[in-house]
Parts: structure tokens; sequence; C-alpha cells
């Protein structure tokens, strides 16, 4: 009798096979794993008495009972029995407790048929489980008087539950987001994962639509396999496809590279959750039925728009439209939905895309004004999109889209797909439109601003030559093509120089007018396009302390543009040369934090000695404080630091804490590298796939206050104390930092500091190179 240790050896042999053995491929491995614990559980049954006759029955249901299942699953089992009590029980604890012991998932229970099917009453998941039942051992009569139950009565009430069926899908696809677009999608509970699959596969039970189409069977097969190969490699129960680990997944799938598979899955995440919208919309008919005798009507058809109409709950056409002779009849539909919230019926997407012409170029001016309808609309053109483009519509008006479908970012800061990113960032863009004196642009240049991306080039480039063209076949004149294509070209500058440079400095701020030609109507779209582009990125992308040096930023480049002075903060405010004083008079040194939300401003007064910003930087990283901007600034001879830093989690230390850390590491009692290493490892340190790091100078970007010094700048993946194990190289090496920023985006921060020599002139060739090696060093170590 195999025991249970013998069954996880032999899974795990499957898993990894020895030298000289066959690598099962996904679909065969699956098959193999369920026959192997069919072949235990059946063994075992049969030991613990089990037997036909007998009136129990141990069935299986989910992937088990599927026959899906995959690697390091849990096993979803029930004894079901006909009142058999605590001898039940008894059998129930023989067949769990080997499996619990051996480190197996198991979601297990002990129930009559009608307790079963009660429980499906009231709760959902359990109802759709129970399609799945599959007899495993025992008495087969019992299991097939549930499997048939379960079905009948699940045929019986499929309809009224599907408004909760509806609404729990919409709460998990919140949780786990969506398989099409998200960067690293949830292969299971995503919006188009399995789950949705097995949701269309209950609805085809209840008879409410038509069995899945072969598209989503190809989408479920494509899923299996990913999920499959993923949970092989990563050796655990995990659904959440990392892309750390997609390359060696779509290896194993001779699917390319990590890249070519996320384009596959993104496909098949836009089938499965296409077929599950059309289903859910479809279940309650539109047509006229009769209810208690007497014909009820069908559906009213509410105007919307010219040739268009709300019928039910879907948009379509009116009776006498005619798309064939209208170009604009598309965006009109297309508008309606996204403003109403209604979806546009699949019988309509057909007709269009049969017989829907391209606008002529340049458009009318009314078909454009159309199209900016639909992008002003809000969360609301997000799926209008998404269908469109399913069906082809949307490359009818975009051919360039086609380079950026399902295109995963290279940069970990994204969540979506770039695709989805674009509409996300016009959804957002579409709440600003009231701050721009251009909202047409402003809606344009959301849409198109990384249209560049995946074409082995400068996407701000490429993007910028495709922004014109689109202007041109819209129909701009001359001066908004122009804009527009600036608009994308330049759509990174704010966010990149306010986030690595001095906002202040007028030298900065000059070269940003007059990268922007003195135009204020561009820096205001490129001011609403930085934050909607942002806040597209992923959550923690825009925040307080961006927002307002970019804010500020823009305040100064107006300024130039008018030929008003620049505002120029005070050298050190008179608080702070009080306190300057002070500190001087006493010789300790002092901390104060100021807060705004989540953003601090920390601010330490210390007699002028070398190590002094990277022991500072230390202190913050310690307290689990993310460094955004630091500058270093003398009074009386006390050396004035300024951080401005939000907490990575939790709340802000408060400044008694500091102000005893602070001592510490000031008097060499702290071992900062020692406590930081330790913190790093806790939460993961440095990935082995990390990038290398990479350091860059920058001459006269430092700004006119500081002669002769320049930027380094270091671009490399973030970890807790990255800034202070690199301002401790520069002290190291000899090099006075003048001032520091550091910006995280995603997984990578860009770190840049104005550095001089220890005299305060130039940095020689040599110092540059030493400095440069030993930053990084200090980001890989």
């Amino acid at each position: 009798m195999p025991s249970a240790a013998d069954l996880v050896q032999a899974r795990d042999r499957l898993l990894k096979p020895v030298t000289g053995q066959r690598r099962l491929a996904p679909d065969a491995l699956r098959e193999a794993l369920t026959d192997l614990h069919e072949f235990w559980l059946t063994a075992h049954a049969a030991q613990a008495g089990i037997d036909a006759g007998q009136g129990v029955a141990l069935v299986a249901v989910g992937g088990l009972g599927r026959r899906e299942l995959v690697p390091y699953a849990d096993l979803d089992l029930l004894l079901v029995h006909e009142g058999r009590g605590s001898a039940v029980t008894d059998l129930a604890e023989q067949l769990w407790y080997p499996l619990w012991n051996s480190g197996i998932g198991l979601d297990h229970s002990v129930r009559t048929v009608g307790e079963a099917l009660d429980v499906a009453t009231s709760d959902l998941r359990t109802a759709a489980g129970l399609l799945d039942a599959r007899f495993i051992a025992g008495d087969q009569r019992v299991a097939e008087r549930l499997a048939t139950s379960a079905r009948d009565r699940w045929r019986a009430t499929a309809r009224k539950r599907v408004p909760a069926m509806a609404e729990d899908a919409r709460l998990r696809w919140r949780r786990s987001g969506e398989v099409a677009h998200w960067v690293e999608p949830d292969l299971k509970h995503g919006r188009g994962g399995l789950r949705d699959v097995g949701l269309l596969r209950a609805l085809a039970v209840a008879q409410l639509t038509d069995r899945p189409s072969e598209e989503v069977h190809q989408a479920q097969r494509l899923l299996l396999d990913v999920r499959t190969e993923f949970r092989r490699v990563v050796r655990r129960p995990n659904d959440v496809l990392r892309a750390q680990d997609a390359d060696e997944v779509a290896a194993a799938l001779d699917r390319g590279d990590r890249f070519d598979l996320a384009r596959a899955l993104s496909g098949a995440g836009r089938a499965v959750a296409y077929a599950l919208d059309v289903a859910l919309r479809g279940v309650v008919p539109d047509g006229p039925r009769r209810v208690l005798g007497r014909l009820r009507r069908g559906p009213e058809r509410r105007p919307l728009d010219e040739g268009v109409v709300l019928h039910g709950n879907e948009v379509t056409l009116a009776r006498d439209a005619e798309p064939h002779r209208d170009p604009a009849l598309l965006l009109r539909v297309a508008a309606a939905a996204a403003r109403t919230g209604n979806q546009i019926s699949p019988a309509t997407l057909q007709r269009l895309a049969e017989s829907a012409p391209e606008p002529r170029t340049p458009w009318p001016v009314h078909t454009r004004d159309e199209l900016i309808a639909l992008l002003g609309a809000g969360e609301g053109l997000i799926d209008v999109i998404e269908a469109l483009d399913r069906t082809g519509l949307w490359a009818r008006l975009f051919p360039e889209w086609g380079a950026v479908r399902d295109l995963p970012p290279r940069d970990a800061a994204h969540k979506w797909t770039v695709d989805r990113h674009l509409v996300q960032t016009t959804a957002y863009a579409g709440r600003m439109v009231t701050r721009v004196a251009r909202p047409d642009l402003l809606l344009l240049g959301a849409l198109l601003h990384d249209i560049g991306k995946g074409r082995r080039a400068d996407h701000s480039e490429v993007g910028a030559a495709l922004a014109t063209q689109v202007g041109e076949r819209l129909g701009l004149s001359k001066q908004d093509v122009d804009t527009l294509s600036a608009a994308v070209r330049h759509h990174l500058l704010l966010p990149d120089t306010a986030t690595r440079r001095d906002v202040t400095d007028e030298a900065t701020v000059v070269r940003v007018a007059e990268t922007l030609g003195g135009d204020p109507v561009l820096l205001e779209l490129l001011h609403a396009l930085a934050e909607a582009d942002a806040l597209a990125t992923g959550p923690g992308v825009w925040t307080e302390w961006k927002a307002a040096l970019i804010g500020e930023l823009v305040v100064n480049s107006r300024r130039a543009m008018a030929g008003e002075p620049i505002a120029r903060p005070e050298p050190l405010a008179s608080p702070h040369r009080v306190r300057a004083e002070a500190v001087a008079a006493s010789g300790k040194h002092d901390v104060e934090i100021e807060s705004s939300g989540r953003v601090a401003t920390v601010t330490v007064f210390a007699p002028n000695r070398p190590g002094l910003l990277s022991r500072a930087a230390g202190v913050l990283a310690l307290n689990s404080l993310e460094v955004h901007a630091a500058s270093v600034d003398s009074y009386a001879g006390i050396a004035v630091l300024m951080f401005t830093a939000s907490p990575r989690f939790g709340s802000l230390p408060n400044a008694s804490l500091l102000r005893e850390q602070m001592g510490l590491a000031l008097a060499g009692k702290l071992p900062l590298a020692e406590r930081l290493t330790a913190k790093e490892r806790d939460y993961g340190g440095r990935p082995e796939d990390a990038p290398e790091p990479r350091v860059l100078w920058f001459d006269d970007e430092a700004g006119k206050d500081y002669p002769g010094a320049v930027v380094l700048e270091l671009r490399a993946a973030d970890r807790i104390g990255l800034l202070y194990r690199v301002a401790e190289a520069l002290e190291r090496c000899g090099a006075d930092v003048q001032w520091a920023r550091a910006a995280t985006l995603g997984a990578t921060a860009v770190d840049s500091f104005c550095v001089q020599a220890a005299d305060g002139g130039a940095l020689s060739p040599d110092s540059r190179d030493r400095l440069a090696e030993a930053v990084h060093t200090a980001a890989v170590t």
C-alpha cells in the first residue's frame, strides 16, 4: 500500500524526472498527476472500507474532478454518504490525515447528498464545483445521484443566480486584475482566466448559453499549460505569473521569450473575457416572453444619437441606420456606449466590421468630434475600445495600433500592457480636460504618447512621427499637428527633469522652456499628461512629492516663458538658521520632521563632518523611509541636511527616535552597514536577475550655484539602503555631494548626485572613473 510520502515522491519524480527520463508535456503531466492521485485515493479508500454498495462515495471536484490537476494543486474531495453518521467521520479521517501530514493541500467535506445540495443552494462556488463532480471510489450510485441532482438543481436555479455570479466575478476581477492586460497576470482568478472559463462552462451546463467556442477552448489550453509550467518552475502553488519566471516558462512551452508569451496570454485572456461578457449579457433574452399568460413587451429602444439606440442593456443600430454610407456612425456608436456605460451588442459590432468604411482622409470635423467625445468619456471608453479592437474596428481607425497591441512593457514600473496603458492614460486624462485650454489635444496626446513603443527605436521620437501621421489623417491644422507631435515627443520631459534635477535652478528651467519653444499651451498639456501617464502606470508612481516637484517646475517654466524672474528659495530659512546656531552652541545634533500627508521633510542639523550624508540616509533607511530628494547646506559651521521622504510602508517614525539613532550613527555606535544588510535580507535583497547598474555623467546640469560641479546619475535595481551605500562610496572617494535626487520607478531607482572635488573644484577624468566604479560596486553589493 503506497503511503502519502510515496505519493509525494512519485509526484516530485513526475515534476523533475531523473536524468534520461522524458520530461512530460503540460497536458501529459496533468493527466499523469491526476492518475497518480486517483490511484492513491482509490487504494486508500478501499483500505478504509469505502466499498461499492456501502452508501459512501469519494467524489472529486475542482481540478481533480475535471482531470486537469496542475502541480501542487489542492485536492478538492467530498465524502458523500447516506446518513452513516460517526462511522463516516472515521472513514474520512483515515483518508484526510495522511494527506495533511505529507503536506498535500486538501479542501475536504463530509456530507449527505441533501446536505451537499443545500450548501450549493446558498454558496455559488460550491454549486459550480459540484458540476465537475467525478466518482473516485466507493458507492458509484451515491456519487451519480449527487452529480445528477446538482446539475438538475443548477439548471432550475441558474438564471436567478446569474446577477450574483456576475457580481462575484467583478469583485474577483478588482482584486486580481486582468489576464489580458496585466504585466503579471493571475492565470486563475484574473479576468479572462481559468475561473472565468469555469463560469462559461456553468452557464452552458444550465443551457443558458452555447458551449464555449473553439477559441475559448484554445485559450483555456494555453492558460492551463502556462499555469502547469509556471508551477513546475517555481515548485509551489502560485498562479500569478511573475516576469522573472516568464522566460523559463516561455522556453518550456516553445513560445519564444516572455514578451512572446505575454502577447499570447493577452490574446487568450481577451478571448475568454469577451466570451463571458457576451454570455452574461445574453442570459436574459431581449425578445418578448409570456408572463402569466400575457405577452410581455420586449426591451424598449431608446434613441441615443443619430442611428444609435439603446436596446435593453446594449447599444445597437437604429433600424434605418446605414453604416456603409455613414463613416462617423462607428464612432457615434462607440461614444454612446462609453457615455452610457453600456456594451455594444455583438451583432452591431459584426455588422459594423462587415460594412463600416474608413473615414476619408482628412477626417471631416464632425467625425473627429465623435472621436474626441469617445476619448473624453472616462472609464467608459476602456471596454468600448477593447470591443472595437477585438473586432478589428479600432485598427481600421488607427492602423498604428498593431505594434502596441498586447505589448508587454520593458520596465517593471508598468502594471498594464502598452495598449491598455494608453487607454487607461486617456481615461485619466478625461478627468483633467477642464485644466487645459486644448482638451482635444490632451486626449489625443494621452492616446498616442507611447504609440512608438515596440519598434526598436526611441519611442518618443518614433511616437512623435506617428503622432504627426495620425494628426494629419484626423484633419488637424498644421499648428495642432505640431503641438500634438511635440506633446508625444516630450511627454517624459517634466517628470524626468523634476525628479532628477533642481527645479529652482535657472539653467534647468530655461532649458525646459526652450525645449518647448516657449509655448505655454504645450507646457499645460504636458503637465496634465504627466499626471495621467503616472496614474495609469501603476500604484505609487504618482506621489505628492512628484506632483509638488512637477508643479514647481511648471510654474517656474511658465515664468521663464513670460520673461519673468524665476522664484528662488532662500539659501536657508530663518528658523533653520536659528536652529543651526543652537546646535553650534550646544555641539549636539538635532532632527526636525514636518509632514504633509505621507510626505515628510526631515531636516538634520549636525556639526559638519565627513560621512554625514551617508549616515543620515542610513538612519532613514533603517526606519523604512524612502528618500526622494536631499540637499546639503551649512550655516555657522553646522551642516543642514534636508530630506524629502515618505514611508515605504506603515507610518512616519517620530523625531525622538530618529534623533536618538542619528546620534548613535554619528558617533559610530550604530552598525549601519550590518543593520541595513539584515533589513534588506528580510525584504528579499537584490534580485538575482536585476539589471546591470549604469552610471552616467551630465555636465552643465548641476546649476549655476555650483560652478565646476557635475551630475552623476545611477540607474539600478532599487533596494533598501541604496542611497546610504552610494553616498558612502562617494564620500569614501573624497567627493563633495551638494544635492541628491532619488526617484523610484517601480523596482528601479534613478538617483542623481551633484558632486564636486573635495577642494570645490572640478573632478578630473581619473576621479570620475574612480567614482563611477565605486558607485557601481555599491549598487551591486
